[in-house]
């Protein structure tokens, strides 16, 4: 849980006793490689960060499957659509390695963010955060070119490392074709 501790006090100023409160609603997971973490048509009922390791949002259509989302290392995430409606996920979420989360319930967070106004400031600051890489990540497919959208990706080692090919293409909204050309031309 030391790297937990760590990105928490990274994030806000909590004394000793609310920190053990939180981490009192806190289970360490080793989650193997290629393991769904949540189903399509299951409701989300967890929030997890990820202490080591690396997470995929994909869903299937027409036979296919379609990263939309990757993240790794000191993130945390949810599938929040369902989780904050209390509806079936639309999404699957898989390790795409062997992952170390930490696991708090919904019921839990709720608990915490009513008990500990640290900690409802550290959750405003996460999911700040995401909306931006969200915006960030819609503008960048609406004013940058496909070429342009890898070259930021790019920019995230754990990503071109750890992410199949037809994956990376995926959350660029291309196909794998075009990203070989593109990683070609850039060669």
């Amino acid at each position: 849980m030391d790297e937990f501790i760590k990105f928490i006090r990274g994030i806000i100023w909590i004394d000793e006793l609310d920190l053990q409160l939180v981490l009192s609603r806190c289970q360490e997971r080793q989650i193997p490689k290629g393991k769904l973490l949540l189903r399509k048509g299951q409701i989300a009922s967890q929030y997890f960060f990820i202490v080591s390791g690396g997470v995929r949002f994909f869903y299937d259509a027409h036979d296919q499957e379609t990263t939309t989302w990757v993240t790794f290392t000191n993130e945390f995430f949810t599938e929040i659509s369902s989780l904050h409606s209390q509806k079936p996920s639309r999404f699957n979420i898989e390790a795409i390695e062997e992952t170390k989360l930490i696991v708090i319930d919904k019921k839990d967070m709720d608990f915490l963010y009513g008990q500990v106004a640290a900690w409802e400031a550290f959750g405003r600051k996460i999911w700040e955060a995401m909306t931006v890489r969200m915006i960030d990540q819609i503008l960048n497919f609406q004013t940058l070119s496909a070429q342009e959208r890898y070259l930021a990706f790019m920019s995230n080692s754990e990503l071109i490392q750890k992410v199949p090919v037809k994956q990376v293409a995926a959350v660029l909204g291309i196909t794998p074709n075009a990203l070989s050309r593109i990683r070609k031309k850039i060669r």
